[in-house]
């Protein structure tokens, strides 16, 4: 990681909405199902999906739990993802 803010187009948060995109769908939750177990409204699920939404650390904490991730696995699998960058 070069740069501290990274665009939201990079690959680390595209690797990061596709992993919860994925989850979401495994579990066979809605936007809207989702949105109601973290208890926000539906766009702020379809915000984050999209990219058009970031995450400060304890909404990514709040997300995780809410799709069934432990948060601290998914953090190591960033670092090994992308610790090199």
């Amino acid at each position: 990681m070069r740069n501290l803010r990274l665009s939201i187009h990079s690959a680390e948060h595209s690797w990061l909405r596709q992993l919860f995109l994925e989850q979401r769908q495994k579990l066979g939750l809605s936007q809207r199902a989702l949105a109601d177990k973290l208890g926000v409204i539906h766009s702020f699920i379809g915000k984050v999906e999209t990219g058009d939404r970031r995450l400060d650390v304890f909404e990514f904490i709040a997300y995780c739990k809410g799709l069934e991730l432990d948060p601290m696995v998914v953090l190591q699998e960033i670092n090994q993802h992308f610790s090199d960058r």
